[in-house]
């Protein structure tokens, strides 16, 4: 299967095609999961407020970027222009290492937090540990089949 075959095309659909094509329609995977992300980071506590700083900035920014992107793909904003397809790409990228540094360090922080916690607290932080790596999955996948779409234009 040719690269251009396995992506979707060499163009980025508008409208509802967003909806049926591979990998546009990870946007909505990445939309919720990256939404819960974003919730359960929020209400939970973690010991060291740099960290989840960090990891507030790259869930609001990416959640916020992607619903972006979703909203311009949707109403056709593109207009045809091959750039989009390099910005959808180097967008994915960023997100996807963006998501995986606020991983590790949100694991971090939630292994260091197992005395002095509450249960429930302590299990708030697995959950956006679980479904932090769950949406850096998405980037990812997304990011590669943007770099296939990408070279093949």
């Amino acid at each position: 299967m040719a690269p251009a075959a396995a992506s979707g095309g060499s163009t980025l659909p508008s409208g509802f095609a967003v909806f049926t094509s591979f990998p546009d329609l990870l946007f909505i995977f990445e939309f919720v999961f990256g939404g819960l992300v974003w919730i359960l980071v929020a209400s939970s506590l973690v010991p060291i407020p740099l960290i989840q700083g960090w990891v507030m900035f790259v869930s609001v920014f990416c959640f916020l970027a992607t619903t972006t992107l979703l909203v311009l793909y949707i109403i056709g904003a593109r207009g045809g222009e091959t750039s989009w397809v390099t910005l959808d790409a180097a967008y994915h990228c960023v997100a996807a290492l963006f998501y995986l540094s606020a991983s590790v360090l949100e694991a971090l922080a939630t292994i260091g937090m197992q005395e002095g916690y509450t249960y429930k607290q302590y299990h708030e932080n697995i959950s956006a540990v679980v479904f932090s790596y769950v949406v850096t999955l998405l980037y990812v996948v997304h990011a590669v089949f943007s770099l296939i779409r990408w070279k093949s234009s």
